[in-house]
């Protein structure tokens, strides 16, 4: 049979089959295939032997529901005349095509279904453009919205937010965040300056990223880094202590990184994009991205010169209202600055009447405490030498004894108001003090009188002498009975205290700090202005002819000031009167001493040898002859240069007793120092009316030294050598 003599049912096929860009597909009342065209195996990979027989289930995704979508196709067709549409179909190998499809009914001349035929085009090509210009027009939307956004912004918060967010919607990416390129003390880390698409709990637990290899060449400016699967990338997990991602971290597989770089070359931050999915970033990404971190960079330079701006606006803001405030209250000014002024320099010409009346007085002292111990020690002698029966001359020298020592008491506060009294300080719990006075007070007060100690918790240690801080509340407890003729109350109360720098501006010696503090308060007269202006003199007294020295009051501000402290008077008159001490708090820890046990006068040990150095003969007398009544062999010196040559003359002693004090361009120090280079373990005890610096420092007896103030009795004499000589 030649080609003209062909059925027509084969020339049909013949047509269909050279159609092979089209796929053409009959189906069977039920939608199975009868035939299939060269056509649809070009399309689709089937071939006509593979598919005949089946329905076309298998080229619809099943994702969207293969076989409703083949049953809705063939629905329409039956009911309308025409069903399909467009979508993804799928190929033999697993790949897609983007297909146009039309499905029409077939009927026989008496109208009968007999079956269907598909019509089936391939669109991938235009799809795709489609979709690629469609993608470059919303990129182009988010860049352009973005970009007029960042026009317009000024804040700088809100400009890396903004970018952040249109990284997100033009990338596809779960989240993504601006690292801000700021690095810490060691050099490795960067902050989070904003995030989008997920929550900012899910990083408020982690670090922030260290520069490691990975994000080294974002927050260098090197360039964009894009990898499919970050997981897989050489540079990732070979930094401690996590190996890559932390534990609980958000999934990243999808990784994209681009740096934001000033017009200055300023790597600013870094913006970076992660997916959980691999393969989610691709050159369009890229692109996209590297656009957006070229506005985002002028945006945060011109939010940043914003802000500059703004900050000096500000600035010169405050700066014309604080003229003009000053303008305002410059006369108010003056007069406060005269004010503040003329009471500084009132309080230093009272501090330095003070001092120039403390060094009187303490001159006073150390040339009255040598007759002093001239008179105590010869009362002591007489004493002891006088027979039990002269018993008129025992009560005579036991009543100037008694006077003797009434004078030593005075010279001891002179020396406490003058500072030149040598302190022993030592770590104290002033509560405990306190208490342990508690009976005395009341002994001292009197049944007339109330006292009230209130013990603040958590009192801070302090470093004092504890013996003058027990004389010194004894005065003010003393001076509260005395101004409450009629009976009152006594306040004792212990708190921690901070003196500030405005607070020392305006008071004279006074060191910021922290305080201890003591207040001892009374109901009693009170007293006015003028009277507290010299309540700290020495000699000033408001009570009767021979009721008051004047001491008390300067004693305990002398003992407070060389203790590095501070002491405020508060009064009103008929109001009553508190007294307030602030003793430095002692920062190191201590443990408490144990109170040692009263000696009995102690005598000297076979062969003991004894120096005396002083310069005053009837003291040198005294001093000579009580040590040799108590046992001990003497020698004697005047001055230093005749203390060494003695020692050189006469070989070792066990003791040097010296003077502070002493003519000749040596002091007492220096002799014991060039005796020790003689004889290295030589034992001294130093005695003075008045300590110089010498062997105190700051108020302070020097670390190791021993000293026996004057005036003193043979039994302090006896008891202080022979405690050296065995310490």
């Amino acid at each position: 049979m030649n080609s003209s003599e062909q059925l027509p049912t084969d020339r049909l096929q013949q047509v269909l089959d050279s159609a092979i860009h089209t796929g053409v597909i009959t189906l069977d009342p039920d939608g199975v295939i009868t035939s299939w065209s060269k056509g649809a195996t070009h399309l689709l990979g089937w071939t006509e032997a593979e598919m005949l027989g089946k329905t076309l289930v298998e080229i619809f995704p099943p994702e969207e529901g293969a076989s409703d979508l083949l049953a809705i196709e063939l629905e329409d067709a039956r009911t309308n005349g025409k069903g399909g549409g467009e979508g993804w179909r799928l190929r033999r190998d697993g790949g897609r095509i983007w297909a146009v499809g039309e499905t029409t009914p077939l009927f026989s001349h008496e109208q009968h279904l007999i079956g269907f035929v598909k019509i089936l085009r391939d669109r991938t090509m235009e799809r795709r453009t489609e979709i690629a210009l469609r993608e470059r027009t919303r990129a182009l939307e988010v860049l352009n919205r973005a970009g007029a956004g960042l026009a317009k912004e000024t804040d700088l918060e809100r400009v890396v937010q903004l970018v952040t967010d249109a990284g997100v919607e033009l990338t596809g990416a779960q989240f993504g965040a601006f690292f801000y390129n700021v690095v810490n003390n060691v050099g490795e880390s960067y902050m989070l300056y904003s995030l989008s698409g997920v929550p900012r709990e899910l990083f408020s637990g982690f670090p922030m990223p260290r520069n490691t290899e990975v994000f080294a060449a974002t927050f260098d400016g090197e360039g964009i880094v894009r990898t499919a699967d970050i997981t897989q990338d050489p540079r990732f997990g070979k930094n401690p202590p996590h190996m890559g991602m932390p534990k609980g971290h958000l999934p990243v597989r999808s990784y994209l990184a681009v740096p934001v770089i000033s017009r200055t070359g300023e790597v600013i931050g870094g913006l970076f994009f992660g997916h959980g999915d691999v393969g989610v970033f691709d050159e369009a990404s890229e692109r996209g991205l590297a656009g957006l971190a070229g506005e985002a960079a002028v945006a945060i330079d011109n939010a940043r010169l914003f802000e500059a701006a703004q900050r000096e606006l500000l600035e010169r803001r405050r700066a014309e209202e604080a003229l003009k405030e000053l303008n305002t209250n410059l006369e108010d000014l003056v007069r406060q600055k005269t004010d503040e002024l003329t009471r500084n320099a009132d309080a230093l010409r009272q501090a330095q009447k003070m001092e120039a009346v403390g060094q009187l007085t303490g001159g006073v002292a150390h040339d009255f405490n040598n007759l002093l111990q001239i008179i105590v020690g010869n009362l002591d002698t007489l004493s002891r030498n006088l027979p039990p029966e002269a018993g008129r001359l025992r009560r005579a020298a036991s009543q100037a004894m008694n006077g003797a020592k009434r004078a030593a008491a005075l010279t001891q506060r002179l020396l406490a108001f003058a500072r030149r009294q040598p302190l022993d300080p030592k770590p104290i719990d002033a509560n405990a003090l306190i208490r342990g006075m508690s009976e005395l007070l009341h002994r001292t007060l009197g049944e007339l009188f109330q006292l009230e100690v209130v013990l603040a918790g958590g009192l801070w240690k302090t470093e004092a002498d504890p013996n003058e801080l027990e004389s010194a509340l004894l005065n003010l407890a003393i001076n509260a009975r005395d101004a409450m003729p009629n009976g009152g109350k006594l306040t004792i109360e212990t708190f921690n205290a901070h003196l500030d720098e405005a607070y020392a501006a305006s008071h004279v010696e006074v060191i910021p700090g922290q305080y201890a503090a003591i207040s001892v308060s009374d109901t009693g007269t009170g007293m006015d202005a003028e009277t507290l202006s010299r309540a700290f003199e020495p000699f000033f007294t408001t009570k009767e002819q021979g009721k008051g020295t004047g001491l008390g009051l300067s004693q305990v501000y002398g003992f407070v000031k060389q203790s590095k402290g501070h002491v405020k008077i508060y009064s009103e008159v008929e109001e009553g009167t508190t007294v307030k001490i602030y003793l430095p708090r002692l920062s190191s820890e201590y443990s408490d001493e144990e109170t040692a046990e009263p000696l009995a006068i102690p005598e000297a040990a076979v062969g003991e040898t004894i120096l005396v150095v002083e310069d005053d003969p009837d003291v040198r007398a005294y001093s000579v002859e009580s040590l040799k009544e108590l046992g001990y062999r003497v020698l004697e010196a005047k001055d230093g240069p005749g203390a060494l040559q003695i020692l050189l003359a006469n070989g070792p002693v066990d003791l040097i007793f010296t003077d502070v004090v002493l003519p000749g361009g040596l002091s007492g120090a220096d002799v014991v120092a060039k005796a020790r280079e003689l004889q290295p373990s030589l034992k001294a005890l130093f005695t003075t009316g008045y300590s110089r610096n010498a062997i105190v420092h700051h108020g302070r007896l020097d670390k190791g030294v021993h000293l026996l103030p004057k005036p003193f009795s043979f039994e302090d004499l006896a008891v202080r050598v022979r405690a050296v000589l065995e310490g």
